[in-house]
């Protein structure tokens, strides 16, 4: 994932947001255009953009950001297969980056999959790569 700073977009004028709330309330398609290329956007996604559009029609400011899943530390352990305190003494010695709310100690799953990763490369360099290339072609919504 990578990391971007949040966009705020302000409020559109209001000959701006009427046009756009008509179109909104018209159609439950969206379509995306890149480049000219059109873009159907999956459910999620859709849903996500179709309301960030009806927000700015309805004349509020937005703001974009990514958020990451965070997991405790008792299901990062369990994610990881190791005990919540061998976990603890990876995110102490900075192995496993860690963000604290409060006291409270919560990792990325990105970060604690890469550390999986690295550590089953670490032990079988064959057996990491089968692995590697299953995710990239789940991540692009291949079988």
């Amino acid at each position: 994932m990578n990391i971007r700073a949040p966009r705020s977009a302000a409020a559109l004028p209001p000959e701006q947001a009427a046009p756009l709330r008509r179109a909104l309330s018209g159609s439950a398609d969206v379509t995306v255009f890149v480049d000219g290329t059109a873009h159907r956007l999956p459910g999620e996604a859709q849903a996500a953009v179709v309301d960030l559009l009806a927000r700015l029609s309805d004349g509020d400011a937005v703001q974009v950001t990514s958020v990451a899943e965070l997991l405790t530390t008792s299901q990062a352990a369990e994610l990881a297969g190791i005990s919540n305190s061998y976990l603890r003494k990876l995110t102490d010695a900075g192995t496993l980056p860690v963000e604290y709310r409060g006291s409270h100690r919560r990792l990325r799953r990105a970060d604690v999959e890469d550390w999986l990763r690295s550590q089953l490369r670490r032990s079988d360099p064959s057996a990491a790569e089968p692995a590697a290339s299953e995710s990239s072609t789940a991540e692009r919504g291949e079988a």
